[in-house]
């Protein structure tokens, strides 16, 4: 049968030894004085001022420079298809070619019709030569009318009969339908052997030129209004021209800057927005028609300091808020801001060049808090680089970690410290570890008599 009575007697120490340490825990944990002994370690940078742009994104739509259908000017069989979908066609390149054996027919029948009304006029010509020579000696004035008469229409009819000429060739050349502009190809909408109509309505097929490229963008009115205002005040530096980007709808940014071509003359009565028309180059046909895009133009810059947006909060009131370090204190400061840049607020008021703005150690921060400025540096995301200079003690200990190795004869009352029976100088972790042994001792050795 088991011996249990001893080990019921170990098992009351130890409960009690256990009760002692969870007792003895938060008083080891608070150093003297409560949690906030002292001033704390805060990261800060000086403000300063910067030439910060004022810019706004729209979004937008690609729109092609110049687009042209192709269409028959003259009627006729489609006999040759000269190229391919999506190639560059330069403007007058041939594209379609028409069955031509009725126009080359009806080009010959002109040239003999000039053939014809040059004998006649030739003829003409010779007679009233003649009747002049002898007029009045069997040749009557009359006479000599008539002959001039019939030699001004053979004339007219020469004109008449080279313009069919004319007319012949042009319907000819007609049969050659060329690009009408420079650019890209659509596939063509008919094949070899289609019979195609004067003008039709439906193309044969589309050019479009994509370089350069529009870009559409509506701009709201009351914005451009503001910052109208803002320029005559001298609140805000106008750019002249403003400068014009895009982003694709990849998110990547394009690498050509645009220009303003129309700026818009009226407000849309629907939107209240003003239509505007930007140009950019694109030699690799990047964009395409109807692509959405983003435009960010920049048209003033302003001189502002930059906060970073991880020092700054909310206020209750929605207000913009953050910390300064002066006099050794925190001070919580109100900020006007206008517009961000580079993951910073640029603040027009509230904080002054050459503050130290706190950007860490912000955890639990109160106004009024002493704290001990240590200047940082920010990386281009706003991440604080912690780079200790050589030289610069270490920081202390945080509180806890420090009373957590303090001796317990410091932290603890005389009380407390008598129960649980530590020796001089011996820290809690130390005491704890050397009654948890013995106590498995004594447990070890109840259970080896049983």
């Amino acid at each position: 049968m088991p011996f249990f009575p001893p080990v019921r007697r170990i098992c009351a120490p130890a409960l009690l030894l256990s009760a002692g340490l969870a007792l003895a825990a938060p008083l080891a944990a608070q150093p003297r004085g409560g949690p906030q002994a002292g001033p704390r370690e805060v990261g800060v940078i000086e403000a300063a001022v910067s030439e910060v742009p004022q810019s706004v994104t729209l979004p937008g739509r690609a729109t092609a420079f110049e687009t042209a259908a192709v269409r028959p000017r003259i009627g006729g069989v489609i006999d040759e298809i000269t190229f391919r979908a999506g190639e560059h066609v330069e403007a007058g390149q041939p594209m379609f070619r028409l069955e031509i054996g009725s126009l080359d027919a009806a080009l010959a029948a002109a040239e003999a019709r000039v053939a014809g009304a040059q004998a006649a006029l030739d003829g003409a010509s010779a007679t009233v030569t003649r009747y002049r020579q002898i007029e009045g000696r069997g040749v009557s004035v009359a006479d000599l009318e008539a002959a001039e008469v019939a030699l001004s229409a053979a004339e007219a009819n020469l004109r008449g009969a080279e313009a069919e000429v004319q007319a012949a060739r042009l319907e000819r050349d007609r049969a050659t339908i060329r690009a009408p502009i420079e650019g890209e190809a659509t596939r063509p909408a008919v094949t070899v052997g289609a019979l195609v109509t004067a003008n039709q309505a439906e193309p044969l097929a589309m050019v479009t030129r994509l370089d350069p490229i529009y870009v559409d963008v509506a701009a709201s009115s009351s914005r451009l209004t503001e910052a109208r205002q803002q320029i005559a005040a001298g609140e805000i530096r106008a750019l002249d021209p403003p400068e014009v980007s895009l982003t694709l709808d990849t998110g990547r940014r394009y690498e050509a800057e645009g220009r303003i071509v129309d700026a818009g003359a009226a407000v849309s009565t629907s939107t209240g927005t003003v239509e505007m028309r930007l140009q950019f180059p694109n030699p690799d046909h990047l964009l395409l028609p109807g692509q959405f895009l983003r435009v960010e133009m920049t048209f003033a810059t302003i001189d502002a300091v930059l906060v970073p947006q991880r020092a700054t909060s909310r206020l209750a009131d929605g207000s913009l808020s953050a910390f300064v370090a002066r006099e050794g204190r925190a001070v919580r400061v109100e900020l006007t801001e206008a517009g961000v840049f580079n993951n910073a607020w640029a603040v027009t008021s509230g904080v002054e060049p050459g503050e130290a703005v706190i950007v860490d150690g912000l955890s639990n921060l109160r106004d009024g808090a002493e704290v001990i400025p240590v200047p940082v540096t920010l990386d281009e995301r706003g991440v604080v680089v912690t780079d200790e200079p050589e030289g610069r003690p270490a920081r202390p200990a945080p509180p806890v970690a420090a009373a957590a190795e303090a001796p317990v004869a410091e932290g603890l009352g005389e009380r407390v410290r008598r129960f649980i029976g530590l020796a001089p100088g011996e820290t809690f972790a130390e005491g704890a570890q050397r009654r948890w042994q013995r106590l498995m001792g004594l447990i070890n050795g109840a259970e080896a008599q049983g």
